[in-house]
């Protein structure tokens, strides 16, 4: 009679396949402590076939040790060749990072952007402060275009300008200009060349 895989014992690491699994399995059996160090070391071999692609990244065989002793619910008793994963440390989790929240008074120019006002209202009065300024105008305008692609007035920016620096920058719509941004165009899908008929 057949039997089918979700009668089976559940698999610990689906991507090794249930050979793998058995054959861990029959190495937890194996009483010769030799012999059972020759069948780990085979079954490593066996997993690390599986897997050529991944030979080149870092800690590679040490993770396919970690994995066979988690397969073997860290029953299997050889003398293994690195200090492997503890079962203690699956289900640990690292500490959670507290994020220090600070509040944004437009969210789609963020953070970075109210600092880049703030610092380049601090700049001395000259040509590099105006470039700067400039920069960040037109990198304003460019986030707007992002969110809305017909609305994108130099004005709004200026103004906007005006208001994050706390009245030190001040640009007007007369004097300066900024860039106009358009829509990429779409790509056009190549049309096959039509068979003539015969």
């Amino acid at each position: 009679m057949l039997r089918y895989n979700t009668q089976q014992k559940h698999l610990v690491l689906p991507e090794y396949g249930r050979n793998v699994h058995q054959m861990i399995d029959h190495c937890l059996t194996i009483e010769d402590r030799e012999e059972r160090n020759r069948c780990a070391f085979t079954i490593i071999r066996i997993m690390d076939n599986m897997f050529p692609e991944k030979r080149g990244e870092v800690d590679y065989m040490n993770r396919l040790w970690d994995h066979l002793a988690i397969m073997s619910d860290f029953q299997l008793d050889i003398d293994w060749p690195i200090e492997v994963v503890r079962k203690d440390n699956l289900d640990s989790r690292p500490e959670p990072i507290n994020y220090k929240l600070e509040k944004i008074q437009f969210r789609h120019y963020g953070k970075i952007i109210e600092r880049m006002i703030e610092r380049a209202a601090e700049y001395p009065e000259g040509e590099e402060r105006d470039a700067l300024i400039m920069l960040i105008a037109n990198h304003m305008k460019k986030l707007i275009f992002q969110i809305n692609k017909e609305d994108v007035d130099d004005a709004k920016i200026f103004k906007d300008l005006y208001h994050y620096s706390r009245g030190r920058i001040r640009l007007n719509v007369n004097e300066h200009g900024l860039h106009q941004f358009r829509e990429a165009p779409a790509k056009q899908q190549a049309q096959g060349k039509k068979k003539k008929k015969k």
